[in-house]
């Protein structure tokens, strides 16, 4: 498993902030907020799912007429509510990116969330300076599960995919870094891997810290 690795990318939502569980509890509000029911499945599905493919995925569920910006709008306000005491890091976030810059590892973000929010959460969270470079979701045509924001990622950085890893914690975050050619690697957040996903797989780990197995010892 160990190779050469020059950087590790991360994903925010799930990642590096524990955040899912928010947007778990406020899409299924902000459906029924407008009269939409929402099974408990469909905010799983949910989680890292870029433009296009979420309005998508809403039309096929709920029909041609959903209006998938007011609702999402209203989603935001949810969560803006939730996280306005704090947002949560996960655990082993602040000492991984410490590590990764004394090794000299280069370090980004890969996040479904436009520049602005992106900012915004770096900035409250104290993460400002951990990063080379940021690739947000408005900075691609497509968002994941299409290869488009890793392969940013890698341009912004100036690295390969072959010798990037890509951090993620979502089906379609993972499928995103795949299909861009990084070692994707997951830190299962609300779901494990299943076993079509596992085949996409570098590696599973448990938590953060656990990235530090990917290096060689002398790195």
């Amino acid at each position: 498993m160990k190779t050469e690795i020059k950087a590790v990318v991360f994903d925010l939502d799930g990642t590096l902030t524990d955040t899912e569980k928010v947007y778990l509890k406020a899409w299924p509000k902000a459906l029924r907020h407008f009269g939409w029911d929402c099974p408990d499945d469909i905010a799983l599905q949910l989680r890292s799912l870029g433009r296009p493919y979420a309005p998508q995925k809403f039309r096929e569920w709920y029909g041609d007429g959903f209006d998938y910006p007011t609702v999402r709008e209203y989603r935001k306000k949810l969560v803006a509510e939730a996280l306005k005491d704090g947002i949560p890091l996960k655990p082993g976030a602040v000492e991984i990116l410490k590590w990764l810059r004394e090794k000299g590892i280069i370090t980004a973000i890969a996040t479904s969330n436009d520049m602005e929010r992106t900012v915004s959460y770096l900035e409250r969270i104290g993460l400002s300076d951990c990063f080379d470079k940021i690739a947000c979701a408005d900075m691609v045509k497509f968002g994941k599960p299409a290869p488009d924001i890793y392969a940013e990622a890698c341009r912004k950085i100036g690295t390969r995919p072959e010798e990037t890893v890509a951090v993620e914690d979502s089906p379609n975050g993972i499928m995103s870094a795949y299909r861009a050619g990084l070692k994707a690697v997951m830190i299962p957040d609300l779901t494990e891997p299943d076993e079509e996903l596992s085949k996409m797989l570098y590696a599973r780990l448990d938590c953060l810290s656990d990235i530090k197995s990917l290096f060689h010892e002398d790195n």
